[in-house]
C-alpha cells in the first residue's frame, strides 16, 4: 500500500542483510503505467515493468578519465521525466541530490543505506548529505530528510542467518532540531527453537500513521485494526471431563 501510495520509502540494514532482495520486492509493486529510472553501480535490480530506464555508474578508464558517477545519473535522470527513482544505494553526496529528488514531485522513490536502526538511518542520511560538498546548516539539512523521506523499514540478519524487517518506522515530521520518529511495526524476538532458530512476532505498537488518511484519500482501503495493539484475547480453556459419580449401593 505505501508503494502504490508513493511514499518515499528508505530501506536500511547492516552488510548482507537483504536491502537490496527487500527493494527488488518492494519495487514489483509499482504500477506498470509509470516510469522509473533506477541509478545503480552494478545492475542489481530486476524489474518487470515496460517504462523502466537503468542507468549504471562507469568507472574511470586507464588514464583517469570518463568516470561517471551515481551524483551525476541523479542529475541527469531528473531531467528525463521520470515518476519515481530508484538509487541502489545511497553511500556517499548523491543522497543529497536523492533528497532533492524526492522533494521536488518525484514521489514514490526508493532508496537503500547502511544503518542497524532506523534512527541510525537518519543519522547516517544526514552525514552522507553533508559528504556532498555543500556548505548547509544542520537544521536545514533534517528539514530536507523530514520533508523527503515518509517511510524507514529496516532490515536485519538475526543470528540464526535469517533475514527479516525489525522495524517499520514513519518519520513524523521535526521537532525542533531533531527528526521525530515513529514505531508502526517492530519485530519482537522471544527465544529459540530446538534447532536454534529465533521465533518472534511482529507487534504493532498501536500508533496509526499520519500518511494513512493520505492512502483513503487515494482510494486505498486500510484497516486500522492492522495497528492495533491490544493483545490477543486468551484461549478458551479445556473442557473438563465430567467426574462419573459412584453409584450408591441398592438399599434392603
Amino acid at each position: 500500500m505505501c508503494v502504490e501510495a508513493r511514499l518515499n520509502i528508505v530501506v536500511s540494514g547492516g552488510t548482507g542483510s537483504g536491502k537490496t532482495t527487500l527493494l527488488n520486492c518492494l519495487s514489483n509493486f509499482i504500477p506498470a503505467t509509470e516510469r522509473v529510472i533506477t541509478v545503480e553501480d552494478s545492475a542489481e535490480l530486476q524489474l518487470d515493468q515496460d517504462h523502466v530506464v537503468r542507468l549504471e555508474t562507469r568507472p574511470k578508464n586507464i588514464e583517469g578519465e570518463g568516470e561517471v558517477t551515481i551524483r551525476d545519473l541523479i542529475k541527469c535522470c531528473l531531467r528525463m521525466r521520470p515518476d519515481r527513482v530508484i538509487v541502489g544505494e545511497c553511500r556517499g553526496g548523491e543522497a543529497m541530490d536523492m533528497l532533492q529528488a524526492m522533494n521536488t514531485g518525484h514521489d514514490g522513490s526508493l532508496t537503500t543505506l547502511h544503518a542497524n536502526n532506523p534512527r541510525d538511518a537518519i543519522a547516517r542520511l544526514e552525514t552522507l548529505c553533508m559528504m556532498s560538498g555543500l556548505t548547509l546548516p544542520l537544521k536545514a539539512i533534517r528539514e530536507q530528510i523530514a520533508a523527503a523521506v515518509h517511510l524507514v523499514v529496516q532490515q536485519t540478519r538475526l543470528n540464526d542467518g535469517a533475514r527479516k524487517v525489525t522495524y517499520i518506522t514513519e518519520v513524523a515530521g521535526i521537532q525542533g532540531e531533531v527528526v521525530s520518529l515513529q514505531d508502526i511495526f517492530v519485530f519482537k524476538q522471544e527465544g529459540m527453537d530446538k534447532k536454534r532458530k529465533i521465533l518472534g512476532r511482529f507487534i504493532p505498537s498501536g500508533f496509526i500513521p499520519k500518511f494513512v488518511e493520505d492512502m483513503e484519500a487515494k482510494g486505498l482501503k486500510v484497516s486500522r485494526g492492522l495497528f492495533n495493539n491490544a493483545p490477543p484475547p486468551p484461549a478458551p480453556p479445556p473442557p473438563e471431563a465430567k467426574k462419573e459419580e459412584p453409584k450408591k449401593a441398592a438399599g434392603k
